[in-house]
C-alpha cells in the first residue's frame, strides 16, 4: 500500500511461532504487508510455543532473525503473547491483525484471535498450500525425497554432515499416523514475480555472486547473505537445482525442492536477484551473461567438489575476484537443523502427532465458524 502523507499510517500487525521460517510464512508477511504501511511481527518465546503448540526445532532467537531477515517485516517484536490481546495491539499503535484462513488454538482450545476478532480489528490473508514446519519436519522424519524436481542428474550417496547410522536407526519404527503426508508445492510464476524486487543493477553497481544449495533458509544463510552484500550494491544468489544438490551431497538432500529454496532466498531482503538452477561451478556464463559480476563470496567453510572433482570457485579464483565470508552463524547447517530432529527423534515423532490430532479440531473449529458466517451472512 502506498503512503499517503496526509493520513495516519495503517499498522499491521502480525504474530507466530515462525518455526523453521519458510517462504509460506513469507507470503503470509508479504499478503500483511501489502494491506498496510507498516508491519509489525511478534514472535512467540520459546517457552510460549512449548506449552501451547509443542517444541520448536529452531530457537526463539534464531526464530527472531529469521523474521527480521524477511524484507516485508518492518518490526520484530520478541516475546509476543500465544494468544492476540488488545493490549500489545494498542502498546504498538496496531489499526489490526493478519491472520491466515485457518484458526489456531491455543493449549485451552480456545481461538488465538477471538479477542481481535469480536473487537473488528482482525483481517485473513489467504494460506500458502503445500508448505508447513509440521510438513518440513515430516520430510526429515521420512527422509524423504518424493518432493524434488526430477531430473536426470541423481545419484545416491551418504547425506554429508549427518551420521549414516543415525539415520538407519532413525528412520524405523516411526508409528503410523504420526506424521503427515508429504506435499507438493507447485510455484508459479506470478509468485516468482511476487516475491522479486524487480530491480536491476544501476550502472556503476558493484555486483556480487554467490551461489548454493539454500536448503531450510535459515539464520546462518541470512547472516551469509548479508555480509556477501556488504561487499557491492547488488547481490545475485545462484540456486542449484534438485539433482545438482542431490549428486553432491546425497540421500535425501534438498529437504525443500529447487522452487521452494528459491522463493525461500527471494524473501530475504539483502537479495537482488536469483539465478534458477545455477551450475554447481561457477562459469565464464554466470559471470558475463546475467550481469558483470565484480566479486564471488563463499563461506569460510569446506566446499565439496564438483562430481568431477574440480574446485567450483577455480575460474573466480584465477580471476582474483574470490572472497571468503566468515560469520558467526556457519555452524548453523541444513545438516545441523537435520541432526536436531534426529537427536530428539521421539519428541518430534510425539509433537507431529500432536500437532495432527490439533489440526483435526482446528478444522472442526473453523468449519463451525464458517457455518456461523454464512448464516449470519457475513
Amino acid at each position: 500500500m502506498a503512503q499517503d502523507n496526509t493520513r495516519k499510517p495503517v499498522r499491521v500487525w502480525v504474530d507466530g511461532c515462525f518455526d523453521m521460517m519458510h517462504f509460506g510464512h513469507a507470503n503470509a508477511l508479504r499478503q500483511a504487508r501489502a494491506m498496510g504501511d507498516y508491519l509489525v511481527v511478534g514472535v512467540h518465546s520459546d517457552a510460549e510455543v512449548e506449552q501451547n503448540k509443542g517444541p520448536c526445532v529452531m530457537k526463539e532467537e534464531e526464530r527472531y532473525a529469521a523474521v527480521a531477515g524477511c524484507k516485508w517485516v518492518d518490526e520484530v517484536v520478541r516475546d509476543a503473547p500465544y494468544v492476540t490481546t488488545m493490549e500489545m495491539l494498542d502498546t504498538y499503535d496496531i489499526d489490526f491483525v493478519v491472520h491466515g484462513d485457518d484458526i489456531t488454538t491455543a493449549a485451552d482450545g480456545s481461538d488465538c484471535y477471538q479477542l481481535v476478532k469480536d473487537a473488528g480489528r482482525y483481517r485473513e490473508c489467504r494460506r500458502t498450500v503445500g508448505v508447513s514446519t509440521t510438513e518440513l519436519v515430516g520430510r526429515m522424519l521420512l527422509l524423504t525425497r518424493d518432493h524434488h524436481i526430477r531430473g536426470s542428474r541423481s545419484v545416491r550417496s551418504p547425506i554429508q554432515g549427518v551420521d549414516a547410522a543415525a539415520v538407519a536407526d532413525f528412520s524405523q519404527g516411526i508409528p503410523a499416523g504420526a506424521l503427515t503426508g508429504i506435499a507438493h508445492y507447485l510455484s508459479t510464476s506470478k509468485k516468482i514475480v511476487q516475491f522479486s524486487s524487480g530491480r536491476e543493477p544501476a550502472p556503476g553497481d558493484r555486483v556480487v555472486y554467490v551461489d548454493g544449495a539454500f536448503d531450510l533458509f535459515h539464520t546462518g544463510h541470512i547472516e551469509f547473505l548479508r555480509r556477501a552484500r556488504e561487499l557491492g550494491d547488488y547481490l545475485l544468489v545462484g540456486v542449484h537445482d534438485d539433482q545438482t544438490v542431490n549428486a553432491v551431497k546425497g540421500s535425501s538432500f534438498p529437504v525443500m525442492n529447487l522452487q521452494e529454496r528459491v522463493l525461500g532466498v527471494l524473501q530475504c531482503r539483502y537479495v537482488d536477484e536469483v539465478v534458477i538452477g545455477a551450475p554447481y561451478s561457477v562459469t565464464k556464463d554466470v559471470l558475463e551473461d546475467v550481469y558483470h559480476v565484480d566479486a564471488v563470496a563463499h563461506g569460510a567453510s569446506d566446499q565439496p567438489l564438483d562430481i568431477d572433482g574440480k574446485d567450483p570457485y577455480a575460474l573466480p579464483k584465477e580471476r582474483g575476484i574470490y572472497h571468503e565470508v566468515d560469520h558467526p552463524g556457519l555452524n548453523l547447517t541444513t545438516s545441523a537443523i537435520i541432526n536436531r530432529i534426529i537427536d530428539n527423534r521421539h519428541v518430534y515423532i510425539e509433537r507431529q502427532a500432536r500437532k495432527a490430532k490439533k489440526a483435526v479440531c482446528e478444522a472442526e473449529a473453523e468449519q463451525r465458524e464458517k457455518e456461523v458466517r454464512a448464516a449470519l451472512h457475513i
